[in-house]
This record gives C-alpha cells, sequence and structure tokens, in this order.
C-alpha cells in the first residue's frame, strides 16, 4: 500500500522470543516519527508490554526486561488503538523489519497494509556478506548517538534512523 501521509515510523519491538507462531509476544514497541525529509517530528510512541507469559533467561539477557519488571504495566490490547492511529498511512521503517510486524500483526489480528522498509535488507545490498546488525552498522557507519533520552527499544529506533539515513545516502 501506498503511503498515505508524507510522514514515517522507525520502529522496533523487543519480545519474548522468536516466534509468535509458538506463543512469544511482544515486551516493548518503540516508534519515532519523521518527516518526508527524514527528520524527527517529536513525536514518539513507546510502551512496556505485558506479555503474560515467563520470558527465557536467554531473552532477559538481549534486552533486560523480565516479567517482574513488566507484570505491572497493560497488555498490548490496551495500547493497540493509539499504536494504530500513530502508524496510521505511514510508512515503517525498521531492522529486520518483517520479524518486528509478525509480532505486531499477531497482536492486532490483522496484517497491516503499510508500505515497510527493512534496513537489514538496504544493509545487504550496501554491505553484502559483512555483519548487518544494529551495532555492527552503528559502528561500520560511525553513527554516535549522544546525549540522547532515549534508552532501550527507542535508542535502537533512533539507531536504525541514522543507519537509514546512512544508507539512502550510500
Amino acid at each position: 500500500m501506498k503511503s498515505l501521509s508524507d510522514k514515517k515510523v522507525v520502529m522496533t519491538t523487543e519480545t519474548t522470543g522468536f516466534s509468535p507462531k509458538e506463543g512469544h509476544k511482544l515486551v516493548e514497541i518503540a516508534a519515532i516519527e519523521i518527516d518526508k525529509n527524514d527528520i524527527q517530528t517529536g513525536a514518539v510512541f513507546h510502551a512496556y508490554i505485558n506479555p503474560e507469559r515467563s520470558i527465557p533467561r536467554d531473552i532477559v539477557a538481549v534486552h533486560g526486561l523480565n516479567r517482574k519488571f513488566l507484570k505491572n504495566y497493560p497488555t498490548f490490547a490496551v495500547y493497540k488503538d493509539c499504536f494504530l492511529h500513530f502508524i496510521e498511512g505511514k510508512e515503517i521503517i525498521g531492522h529486520h523489519i518483517n520479524f518486528d510486524m509478525d509480532f505486531v500483526n499477531n497482536e492486532i489480528g490483522f496484517e497491516l497494509p503499510n508500505k515497510m522498509t527493512d534496513t537489514l535488507e538496504m544493509a545487504k545490498k550496501v554491505f553484502p556478506n559483512q555483519k548487518n546488525g544494529l551495532l555492527a552498522l552503528t559502528e561500520r557507519l560511525n553513527i554516535k548517538i549522544k546525549n540522547s533520552p532515549y534508552s532501550g527499544a527507542l535508542l535502537d529506533a533512533l539507531r536504525m534512523l541514522e543507519i537509514y539515513k546512512k544508507l539512502k545516502n550510500i
């Protein structure tokens, strides 16, 4: 679907595992809105989510979000309408975006029609046969995030935004 807006969102998630088909759920979602010139508008969506399930230790080691921390946050259902409004008609940019969208689509119960741009696919074209994870690209592209008020998924979304802008210009 063509974007209905001249705005885009850079989005990322954290989860309880690798597949919603195996019952894994979102535990954090972050999106930063940018304009047609890829400049932040100031609009941000961020939520910690109670997955109502256990989180394997190896996954907690990746993102640091455990069940004890998340138990007092609402489930995704509480955030659903606000999130859908935030992304409505906007292109969604993410690193390995299909992974994130599998979880989001599972939570909302349908496949979002938004245009998707995958910075991992962009990176593979520019840097074939190299490590193209978020941190590897941040280092390779000499991206420095200074004095950011963000952490966790929001900080990753900010990294993705800078990666996206640099890859577009290579």
